[in-house]
């Protein structure tokens, strides 16, 4: 349902039943083509209930408001490395891609904190991006970035109670044996900042992954991983454990290097938001080149 008041550059609406948001625009927005809705969405130019939201499956409920840009706003955000998943005034999620450091490393490094740090600026926002965790280099996916010290303090804090589901997806190498289970012991990195395993306490940090086999074949398997604990290369340590190492991992990998990357990508992360305690649920789709190997 559409509702009259038009407020400047947007057009609004009310949701009357629950949708994913793509396919409820698509459904009610019929001055743009199906290629324009997506170009909008991407764009930034798509609020719910006052907050710029641009994942494509986002849980609508009924009473939600929409208001849809007349205009492809929001040309300031521009990355090949990062994409704005959701953002409002306190915090962003983003899905990085490879090749792109967490936070800054050295002088001038590719880094999302200076690339989210330069958008603010560039949008007048007087705040910086706070990393909260991290993805390797070349591990893409899902993170949060707090925009105040209030709040990485409190996703800091509260990690463990306020996320409750972070999985990944992964090619490992060979074809996995069982369908699920667990993986569980400790880490500890030596001198060489290699992350090696001990089946007893070896004055490292307790890891414990699950696993679920998605797809397989002789060569490959498409592996879902949840993470109890999230230990530096817990999965990439896990997997090496289990004689199906992550294809393209130069560390603790066998060589296996079909797509020429580290197949290790955050996919689902639902949290609790630190301030409005809303469920915030993200997903991104499994890579197409981690699909191509299963077809």
């Amino acid at each position: 349902m559409k509702y009259a008041n038009q407020k400047g550059d947007y057009d609004h609406y009310v949701v009357e039943q629950e949708a994913p948001l793509l396919a409820w625009l698509i459904d009610h927005v019929k001055s743009l083509s199906k290629s324009k809705v997506k170009a909008t969405l991407q764009g930034r130019g798509i609020k719910v209930d006052g907050k710029v939201v641009t994942q494509f499956d986002y849980p609508l409920k009924p009473g939600m408001k929409i208001a849809v840009s007349k205009t492809k706003r929001n040309d300031i955000f521009k990355s090949r490395y990062v994409k704005i998943v959701y953002e409002d005034r306190f915090l962003v999620v983003v899905e990085k891609n490879i090749g792109i450091l967490s936070m800054v490393a050295g002088h001038k490094s590719l880094n999302v904190k200076s690339v989210l740090d330069d958008y603010f600026k560039k949008s007048k926002q007087r705040c910086t991006a706070h990393v909260v965790h991290r993805l390797d280099r070349d591990t893409s996916g899902l993170m949060i970035y707090a925009k105040d010290m209030q709040t990485e303090q409190a996703l800091e804090r509260e990690w463990h109670d306020l996320v409750y589901d972070r999985r990944y997806v992964a090619v490992v190498s060979g074809e996995m044996e069982e369908d699920g289970g667990t993986v569980a012991n400790w880490l500890k990195d030596n001198k060489a900042y290699v992350t090696y395993s001990s089946p007893v306490d070896n004055g490292g940090k307790y890891a414990v992954t699950h696993f679920h086999t998605l797809k397989r074949t002789t060569d490959h398997s498409l592996v879902e991983f949840s993470l109890e604990t999230g230990r530096k290369n817990q999965i990439r340590v896990h997997t090496a454990d289990m004689g199906h190492p992550v294809c393209g991992d130069t560390k603790y990998g066998n060589g296996d290097d079909p797509l020429h990357r580290l197949c290790l990508h955050a996919y689902v992360l639902c949290f609790f938001h630190p301030v409005t305690h809303e469920r915030m649920e993200f997903q991104t789709l499994i890579p197409t080149s981690f699909r191509s190997l299963f077809k």
